[in-house]
């Protein structure tokens, strides 16, 4: 659609564009929300031992995020439509042998599998929204995708508790209708699209090397849990040489897949180590929390599937307030209290256990958790993509995404296993119950030096957006505030994309009221995942059309940090957010080809 002109809201091509990439992305988003539900019947049914549990939910995160950058640029190549068909056809089957495995560890297996499918399509769900859409309707099209992906992410819990009940195999199974309805849809009515400008070489040894790195690092610390004997060590030991070839390929890449000179800029790093924090014990108690309420609490699996939605609620009632709150005093007290208020729901958290209630234990664990993590996504995600020079923020998004993907890997094969989680440990109300308080204290543990990192790195009063004179300077001046033009819009997106809940870690919040988050139903752990991003009106958008994360009012609240009324006529040169959909690194230029770019200002 190079020129100009695409496809508008309110047309029958563009319900079946919206219909195809909705289905599409939930798909993913819905698998990843039942699977953690489902995990106490697995086990029971396939004699797994927890570290069995703990591969069918890691296999699954591992190829999903080392491969979905990849599949972004693939699809970028070839084609989004193809690469989007493809990859569904990959999931439904991979969901197929799934519903049939005998074992964990064919389940384990089958779930990589899922993961490549999940990384093929997951990017092309809204790149081909940006591709087909017209400009003055992209914004609208995105967070048309974001709310009704947030509604699939909200009803996954009931639906997956329920199949729970029956039979935990007719969660996989019902992927496979649907993918039929998807591939047929976007056949016939999804136009295919291209970036003919694309760089013509992939990394794919750093892709390589990236996955086959985390991959043996977390066999080697999940076989931990058996004892640290010669043999675990010499998988950690080799993990760790593969992710050091991957550092030394993607310095010598011409096209690399992590351009590593984004970590010479101190605020990148230290915020990134902030999301790694965060992440890890969000994995995990997403994780841990399921089991603990069906093992030890005696909750059904819907009712310990629907545990989590006070945090989505919360998310979305005050992420887009937190980023406006992060406008007005800047990120650092956010930052600082967030993982604070988190850390104290996790250690109410501890109080779970034989014979807990809904509301005197469970509810005031998760509504203050939720509380600690709408104050902390929206300006973190706005510091990582300003702390980044303009020419790299798609790519400091996307970096950012696989911190908080690895950070729930690892955590979840590291923490269960301090926490003293083994064996069969995880049947055993007593031993769950132990390991789970041990493991909730582990994880407040992270969010405090969180907070801490958060405090000593991002200087007092800093305003949300760091510009490229952050780079090389811890605690330097954060540059434009959010919604300032090409500056990322805060409550935009979640590092990770998670949205707790249903999904899993690895979704984008969106900003602006509108449901929008991909826990990209990817990821250890659940939270109700809602695709989504901030992203600003396109060329000759009409003021009337509100934007996610833009900053625009919606419902009579300013959001992201424009205050009410500052829209720019639509006789100026269209700007767009640096902000991007976090689950699969599609950039402002890639959501706007057509669109002029404005970097924010250099201060020297």
């Amino acid at each position: 659609m190079a020129d100009g002109t695409g496809l508008r809201m309110g047309t029958a091509q563009g319900r079946w564009v919206l219909l195809a990439t909705v289905l599409g992305s939930s798909l993913v988003m819905l698998d990843g929300t039942v699977v953690n539900v489902a995990l106490e019947r697995i086990g029971h049914d396939l004699d797994a031992d927890f570290a069995g549990l703990q591969w069918i939910v890691n296999a699954y995160t591992l190829t999903l995020a080392a491969l979905i950058l990849l599949g972004g640029a693939l699809g970028d190549r070839f084609g989004r439509r193809r690469v989007f068909i493809f990859g569904v056809i990959w999931f439904a089957v991979a969901s197929l042998f799934c519903a049939l495995a005998p074992s964990a560890g064919l389940l384990a297996l089958a779930q990589a599998l899922q993961g490549i499918g999940g990384a093929l399509l997951t990017p092309g769900s809204l790149a081909m929204i940006a591709a087909t859409f017209d400009p003055r309707d992209r914004s609208r099209a995105v967070g048309a995708w974001s709310a009704f992906g947030g509604i699939a992410g909200a009803i996954g819990p009931f639906v997956g508790g329920w199949l729970v009940e029956w039979d935990w195999r007719t969660v996989f199974l019902l992927n496979l209708p649907l993918a039929v309805v998807v591939v047929v849809i976007a056949r016939v009515h999804v136009p295919e699209t291209r970036d003919t400008s694309s760089v013509r070489g992939f990394d794919v040894s750093g892709t390589v090397l990236g996955a086959a790195g985390l991959g043996v690092l977390t066999y080697g610390l999940i076989a931990g849990g058996r004892g640290f004997g010669p043999f675990v060590w010499t998988l950690v030991a080799a993990g760790v040489v593969l992710l050091a070839g991957f550092l030394l390929v993607e310095r010598r890449s011409p096209h690399p897949l992590v351009p590593l000179d984004l970590f010479t800029n101190r605020m990148f790093t230290a915020i990134n180590g902030v999301t790694f924090l965060v992440y890890a014990a969000l994995g995990v108690f997403f994780f841990l929390l399921v089991l603990q309420l069906q093992v030890v609490a005696g909750f059904s699996p819907i009712a310990a599937g629907t545990a989590l939605l006070p945090v989505t609620a919360i998310m979305l009632t005050f992420s887009s307030r937190s980023g406006a709150l992060a406008d007005r005093i800047g990120a650092r007290i956010p930052l600082t209290v967030g993982p604070l208020v988190a850390a104290g729901g996790l250690l109410l958290a501890t109080r779970i256990g034989p014979g807990a209630t809904y509301l005197g234990s469970v509810l005031p664990a998760v509504v203050l958790f939720g509380a600690g993590l709408s104050l902390t996504v929206a300006p973190l995600t706005a510091t990582v993509l300003g702390s980044a020079e303009a020419r790299h923020a798609g790519i400091a998004s996307g970096v950012n995404n696989a911190v908080a993907r690895a950070a729930g890997l690892l955590s979840v094969a590291v923490i269960p296993v301090v926490a003293g989680l083994s064996g069969q440990a995880y049947a055993d109300p007593g031993a769950m119950s132990d390991g789970f308080r041990m493991a909730m204290m582990v994880c407040a543990a992270l969010l405090v030096v969180g907070g801490v990192l958060s405090f000593t790195t991002i200087r007092a009063g800093a305003p949300v957006g760091a510009g490229p004179a952050a780079a090389g300077s811890v605690g330097a001046d954060a540059g434009a505030p959010t919604g300032a033009p090409g500056a990322p819009a805060a409550g935009a997106a979640v590092p990770g994309g998670a949205v707790p809940g249903g999904a899993v870690p690895g979704a984008a919040v969106a900003g602006g009221g509108v449901p929008g988050a991909l826990s990209d139903g990817d990821g250890p752990g659940a939270g109700v995942g809602v695709p989504g991003d901030g992203v600003l009106t396109g060329a000759g958008e009409a003021p009337a059309a509100v934007p996610v994360g833009s900053g625009a009012p919606v419902g009579g609240a300013p959001v992201g940090g424009a205050p009410v009324g500052a829209a720019k006529p639509a006789a100026e040169p269209a700007k767009f957010d640096l902000a991007q959909c976090l689950h699969c690194g599609v950039t402002g230029p890639q959501l706007y080809p057509d669109t002029p770019f404005e970097a924010p200002a250099s201060r020297g």
